[in-house]
């Protein structure tokens, strides 16, 4: 059975980007953004950020969501958005396959994405990496801290206080220079999951506009 439209299979052959046109000639104006997704995440923030791009907020265009498998729900949310979409499985080469699926992309956001980055992604896109943890970093961060993990973590320590964190990626997880923080409260009725909804809401208003700042920083 063949991929959806949209949706490809990655090989060494094959690029989400497409040729330029003069109908997309404003497009140029924009950076190009790929998102890096995960196995577990709900696609979410990669959904805010494409509708952040689509309405002005920031000044780029998501031209491609990369995935380790076709069946993970964030595949399903980048479709219903109309974002092409490249399913590149772990394994052999996978950062070679990494940075041959992102060709034509200038930063690149991950979201939901838990693995280590490659060496080779991070070569290719030098500071040009973000990503956004769960947490006040470098409070509860670190390897294996992620999703409710990281709530968890937080309402049994008694914390008052949680929010998120965009960072730039580096070979150490979630060690990268902080470009945002947003703060939330931790109620004293909290549940983990409770409170990552609260946090999950803070995510979807900092990460574009942690984008945005770091496209508004570069040199014109």
């Amino acid at each position: 059975m063949g991929a959806r439209r949209g949706r490809r299979i990655f090989g060494l052959s094959s690029r989400c980007g497409s040729a330029i046109t003069l109908a997309d000639v404003k497009e140029t104006e924009r950076a190009s953004v790929s998102i890096l997704v995960g196995s577990r995440g709900r696609g979410s923030n990669m959904a805010a950020i494409v509708e952040a791009t689509r309405a002005g907020r920031v000044p780029a265009k998501v031209q491609c969501v990369v995935a380790p498998a076709s069946d993970v729900p964030a595949v399903a949310v980048a479709e219903g958005l109309g974002v092409p979409v490249a399913v590149v499985p772990p394994g052999e080469g996978y950062g070679e396959r990494l940075v041959a699926a992102l060709a034509g992309s200038e930063w690149v956001c991950l979201a939901g994405f838990t693995r280590l980055l490659p060496d080779e992604v991070l070569r290719r896109f030098p500071r040009r990496v973000l990503n956004i943890h769960p947490s006040l970093l470098p409070k509860f961060g670190g390897k294996g801290m992620y999703g409710i993990r990281v709530h968890e973590a937080v309402v049994a320590a008694g914390e008052m206080e949680s929010g998120c964190t965009v960072h730039y990626v580096t070979e150490h997880y979630d060690e990268g220079e902080v470009v945002l923080q947003m703060r939330c409260p931790v109620m004293p009725d909290d549940t983990p999951a409770s409170l990552a909804e609260r946090v999950l809401a803070v995510e979807h208003q900092a990460y574009p506009e942690a984008l945005r700042r770091v496209l508004n920083e570069q040199p014109s």
